[in-house]
């Protein structure tokens, strides 16, 4: 098998654990995977493997891939992992950034970002994501747009989740973080940031809970194609 093929295996395994299209904690049947994608076992054991290096699926010796959880604190954990990451970018892109690179992220958010109407919450998500990635390129450092960059698909479910209820105030805050880049003010940057991505225990399990009814009942696909509901701003 091509190397070629082995990537396109990999990125549609990785697609499917994103998305929970495998149910939380459910054993990954390799046969029927292998069957289903038109693989043989080799290169899909490579790709799981690489999935498990990035935390997405796990792997239990003796007993073989399993599905992540999806798991309250796990997320916890990782939100307040993302605070940390994003607010040393925004901090870094307000002191290092030229401002060119600024006024082309407010012309990407302007002409992009918050146009929300027609899209649905995956389009929206991904539009979310391309800001916040976008501020960390702004910061100068490789290494923390790809630690962004990785755990965003740890937590993209449950940005979904929160898509569907959020997206005024999504559009209002990211307003807010460009105003102080702009105005070179890093202390009002971070203040945004962190009222913006932070999550309370009560929040993660309320997403937790309306994600497993999504997976459960109406199915992943259902959430991630939901049309955005139309905003007043």
């Amino acid at each position: 098998m091509s190397e070629g093929r082995v990537e396109a295996l990999y990125a549609r395994l990785k697609d499917m654990a994103v998305d929970f299209r495998f149910r939380p904690g459910e054993r990954l049947n390799e046969v029927a995977l292998a069957q289903a994608l038109n693989a043989s076992r080799t290169p899909l054991r490579e790709a799981l493997n690489r999935l498990v290096a990035e935390q997405l699926i796990d792997f239990v010796p003796g007993r073989g891939f399993f599905c992540r959880a999806l798991d309250p604190q796990s997320i916890f954990d990782l939100y307040e992992l993302r605070e940390v990451i994003e607010l040393a970018a925004v901090l870094r892109a307000v002191e290092r950034a030229g401002d060119a690179d600024i006024a082309a992220l407010r012309d990407a958010l302007y002409a992009e970002g918050l146009s929300v109407e027609g899209l649905a919450i995956r389009e929206m998500t991904a539009l979310d994501e391309a800001f916040h990635i976008g501020i960390a390129r702004l910061a100068g450092n490789a290494e923390l747009v790809h630690q962004l960059e990785r755990l965003n698909e740890r937590i993209r479910f449950i940005r979904w989740v929160d898509m569907a209820n959020s997206t005024d105030r999504t559009k209002g805050e990211h307003r807010e973080i460009m105003a102080a880049i702009e105005a070179r003010d890093g202390e009002r940057a971070a203040t945004v940031m962190r009222r913006h991505i932070a999550k309370r225990m009560d929040q993660i399990v309320a997403a937790v809970r309306e994600g497993y009814s999504n997976i459960y009942v109406s199915g992943s696909e259902t959430l991630f194609r939901t049309p955005v509901r139309k905003t007043g701003s």
